[in-house]
């Protein structure tokens, strides 16, 4: 299978991307096919060396078959060569567990009523 992808280069702490057209079983930084463009995440958003890309060779390969990374999907959508992709579901590892969420509902559920039953004691009084 073939994927876009991107390739790491540049000096250490100083990252530089080359996005090619690889076979999806070669290494990050190995043998590749066809470099389509560049990424530099130092420049600035609005810079127009950040990302450059062969639109051309890019449909190619979308047209061959070959599959976009997620990053390279974002960056393809940006430039309106494909649709966004759908953003994942976030994981649910962080929030608490079942009996955890009933007991915090329950002490809500508590708070909430005597709250309520003091504002229509202090309404009769009136």
């Amino acid at each position: 299978m073939l994927a876009i992808r991107m390739t790491r280069h540049g000096a250490k702490k100083r990252p530089f991307f080359h996005i090619v057209v690889a076979d999806s079983r070669s290494p990050r930084d190995g043998r590749f096919i066809e470099k389509l463009g560049t990424y530099n995440p130092l420049l600035p958003r609005e810079h127009a060396q950040r990302i450059t890309l062969d639109k051309e060779r890019i449909a190619h390969w979308l047209k061959v078959g070959a599959q976009p990374s997620d990053r390279v999907a974002k960056f393809l959508s940006q430039a309106e060569m494909m649709k966004p992709r759908e953003r994942r579901e976030q994981t649910k590892k962080p929030q608490p567990r079942a009996k955890a969420q009933e007991r915090a509902k329950a002490a809500a559920a508590a708070s909430a009523a005597p709250a309520e039953g003091g504002e229509a004691k202090e309404a009769a009084a009136s």
